[in-house]
Formats: structure tokens, C-alpha cells, sequence
């Protein structure tokens, strides 16, 4: 039988029954949300997700910029594969055919962010991050 110390904590028996969200998870996440914001133009999303959307928005923009095969490869890594707009364009094209020669001229800032209001499920603060025009 498993000692009975305290839950949640660090200690005699460990932390116990917690199911964090991992870095993985957070990466994950990220991965679909940037290749959502490529392919639509735009999504909602919470509070707490918009600086790490904005920042790696920017740097796949970046990558679009350079246009390299490496910059191609680095940016494969992060955008999700199968994700397709409208017109059947995926992901990682509209990235470099579409979004990159667009900011070309542009040295960062690549992003807006409007603020919705709060969530009616859980009061969380969602914004809207969309791509400049």
C-alpha cells in the first residue's frame, strides 16, 4: 500500500495525481494555432496564448521573408501538414508564396490584436490576432 502523504507536493511521496500542462503540450498547441492564423488570417484566442502566437508568428514570418530551402525546412518544422485554406493552398505555401513577399518591406509587426471581451464559460480574456493589411 502507497504512503498516505500529502497530495500535490513535493515530498514524501512525490507529486502525485497532477496532470500538468507540459511543454510539449504548449507546442503542440502553438504548432496548430500559427497554421491555423496562416491558412484563415485570423484567430481567437486566450489572453495567455497571444505574446508566444505573436512571437512565433514573426519568426515563421521571417523565415517566409528569406525564402532559403533552410528557412523553408525550419518553418516546415513548425507549420502542421494537411491544413489547407479555401482554395486548397496548404499551409507552408501560403506562408512563402503569400504572407512573406507581402511584409517584405515590413520590419516586424506583422500582427494585430483586438480584444474580445471575456469567454462566457470560463471568463477567460480572448483576443483576436489577425495579420496586418
Amino acid at each position: 500500500m502507497a504512503s498516505q502523504g500529502r497530495k500535490n507536493v513535493h515530498g514524501k511521496t512525490g507529486v502525485r495525481f497532477k496532470a500538468p500542462y507540459t511543454a510539449s503540450k504548449n507546442k503542440a498547441m502553438l504548432r496548430n494555432v500559427v497554421s491555423s492564423l496562416i491558412v484563415n488570417g485570423s484567430v481567437k484566442v486566450t489572453a495567455g496564448v497571444t505574446p508566444e502566437l505573436i512571437t512565433l508568428s514573426a519568426r515563421l514570418v521571417g523565415y517566409a521573408k528569406d525564402g532559403s530551402l533552410a528557412a523553408r525546412r525550419n518553418a516546415a518544422s513548425i507549420v502542421r501538414k494537411g491544413i489547407v485554406d479555401a482554395n486548397g493552398v496548404e499551409a507552408l505555401d501560403k506562408l512563402f508564396k503569400e504572407i512573406g513577399p507581402k511584409f517584405k518591406d515590413r520590419n516586424g509587426g506583422y500582427t494585430q490584436v483586438y480584444k474580445l471581451g471575456a469567454r462566457k464559460g470560463d471568463n477567460a480574456e480572448v483576443e483576436l490576432v489577425k495579420w496586418v493589411d
